[in-house]
């Protein structure tokens, strides 16, 4: 099977089952795209994933800028939209979570971070674009740096050196001999596993649903040939019934991703007992 990108949704269109042709399964070649722009063994270059999330940069600022640039005491459509979503951010997660005195002055980055991140999830299933940037996992992984060196950096103003050492490894002498061992866990807990893992859920969630998208999709073009046509018909039902759920899961991942990221900013910032 090609790496060429085109072959992910534009596979070989002559290609059906009783054909004499195998099934173009989906797998890491669907995830792989031509350079737009440069050389990609220089690694200087510009591709379909960069070009999505700078558009969905665009298209998040865009949106929040119409909306808010002649605000109106009493809010017309768009600005109703942008309101009720910033408000459900900030009461629903960081209030919540952090509490209102405290996490106001995060909420600015957290709405970013969950309309972003829902922004280059619905690529999913845009015409044309179909495909989650954050199905690449350099993206998740840039995301969830951001919020471990945030994390990371409140720990240690608010607490000093040996404040955030106890943050950080979970000290609590009342452990008697198991003391070292507790801290060591907690320390790679805390300092490797949780950006890993938070980095991580997004981008499996995300590989996984659109690696299921492509495999019920070309399944219902490979079986449009004599008797599969039955077949194919059940597929595309799937298809529909997989794009609902991932309208679902988008959404969710990125409240997740955002929920997690206001967690750690909370542990910064309590007091550790």
């Amino acid at each position: 099977m090609s790496a060429d990108p085109t072959q992910v949704l534009a596979f070989e269109t002559d290609c059906h089952i009783f054909a004499n042709c195998g099934f173009p399964a989906p797998g890491l070649h669907s995830f792989l795209f031509k350079p737009l722009w440069g050389d990609g063994d220089s690694n200087l270059y510009f591709n379909k994933t960069m070009l999505l999330a700078l558009l969905g940069s665009i298209v998040v600022v865009g949106f929040f800028f119409a909306a808010f640039r002649k605000p109106k005491v009493v809010p017309g459509k768009l600005q109703m939209v942008a309101e009720s979503g910033y408000d459900f951010i900030r009461r629903g997660v960081v209030y919540e979570t952090i509490g209102k005195k405290e996490g106001e002055k995060y909420v600015p980055l957290v709405v970013s971070l969950f309309f972003f991140i829902w922004m280059m999830n619905l690529w999913s299933i845009i015409p044309l674009a179909q495909f989650p940037v954050t199905a690449i996992i350099s993206y998740p992984a840039v995301l969830a740096a951001i919020v471990y060196f945030l994390w990371v950096s409140l720990t240690f103003k608010r607490h000093g050196f040996v404040g955030a050492f106890k943050n950080f490894t979970g000290y609590d002498k009342s452990l008697g001999p198991v003391l070292p061992l507790a801290m060591f866990i907690e320390f790679l807990s805390n300092l490797i596993v949780r950006p890993f893992t938070h980095a991580v859920r997004l981008f499996a969630n995300m590989f996984a649903g659109h690696t299921l998208l492509l495999l019920f999709t070309i399944a219902s073009w490979y079986l449009l040939n004599g008797i599969g046509i039955a077949y194919a018909g059940v597929s595309f039902i799937m298809v529909i019934v997989m794009t609902a759920f991932e309208l679902f899961i988008q959404a969710l991942q990125a409240y997740v991703f955002v929920l997690l990221t206001c967690s750690f900013i909370q542990g910064a910032l309590a007091e550790h007992h």
